[in-house]
């Protein structure tokens, strides 16, 4: 054996455990989903072909569509908020003062706990009716309610746990941010360039790679959220299934009901409704985002 073969073949070897997950853990358990998308299941009788009969159902299924609504909503409202305060935190921590670290450090940390269970409970103590939100308010001599059991509020509170998970995302615009020559700034504040200015012409053009990484995986995450709304509405979907997100209507399809199925559909669909949104950020990325 050459050195060629004998060093592909370490390689190879080596690749072995990625190899054994990609196809144990994700490429054939998706095509065994493909397969049960087209019949009727319920893990506790064999499967019988139906066709695309799934996919017809769920289009006439209207809490399928309120679910898509629900999630577009938190997806096109959260996702924009929360890149909005990542860029604006970036920015105010971008120059070294004294504690910086520190406070980087904080405001990092939601991003680790923020789709943890601990954190969806405290969320949801934190906006019930005698929750710390209301205490405040009741200091401010405002009368609160119960934010996760009204029906116009109980989706608002989960794009703000959504907005406050904005830590990842800062951390990576504030690394780029460090990347930008201070040159193009002393250039500009010679030219009479105000701060203002300055961030719109120079550091957010230098910007937009980060912010297109930033949106493709903001977006993909949150079309997946499914914790928050699990443990906020008890795993009901909320005062009328205000935050029924796909995912939990998925779940409920899947593992409340056994309509594995159908289940599996739905994921096929969220699959393409992702891979559509990232398609298209892909195809009109080459209009606002400079690599240069």
């Amino acid at each position: 054996m050459n050195g060629k073969r004998r060093e592909a073949c370490a390689g190879y070897l080596f690749m072995t455990p990625w190899l054994l997950g990609l196809f144990g853990f994700t490429l054939i358990p998706m095509l065994i989903s493909l397969y049960y998308s087209f019949t009727d299941f319920d893990l506790l009788t064999p499967e019988t072909w139906i066709g695309i009969s799934n996919y017809v159902k769920m289009f006439a299924d209207k809490k399928f569509v309120g679910s898509l609504g629900v999630t577009f909503k938190f997806v096109f409202i959260g996702v924009p908020l929360q890149l909005a305060f990542a860029l604006l935190l970036a920015v105010l921590f971008k120059k070294e003062r004294r504690g910086i670290r520190l406070y980087r450090a904080a405001y990092y940390l939601p991003s680790l706990f923020g789709s943890s269970i601990a954190v969806a409970i405290l969320w949801r103590r934190i906006f019930n009716k005698t929750g710390l939100v209301n205490q405040v308010l009741a200091l401010l001599g405002i009368q609160g309610q119960n934010w996760i059991a009204s029906p116009g509020t109980a989706l608002n509170t989960l794009i703000v746990l959504q907005v406050w998970q904005f830590g990842a995302s800062m951390v990576i615009f504030l690394a780029s941010l460090k990347q930008i020559p201070t040159d193009y700034y002393e250039a500009a504040t010679l030219d009479g360039a105000g701060k203002l200015r300055q961030f719109f012409s120079i550091t957010l053009p230098l910007l937009t790679p980060m912010v297109f990484f930033n949106i493709v995986m903001q977006f993909i995450n949150a079309f997946q959220s499914f914790t928050p709304a699990y443990i906020v509405s008890s795993g009901t979907g909320g005062p009328l299934n205000s935050t029924m997100f796909y995912s939990l209507y998925l779940y409920i399809k899947g593992f409340g009901e056994f309509q594995m199925g159908y289940a599996s559909a739905m994921a096929w669909v969220l699959l393409l409704i992702i891979a559509a949104f990232t398609g298209l950020i892909f195809g009109t990325s080459k209009n606002w985002v400079h690599y240069d």
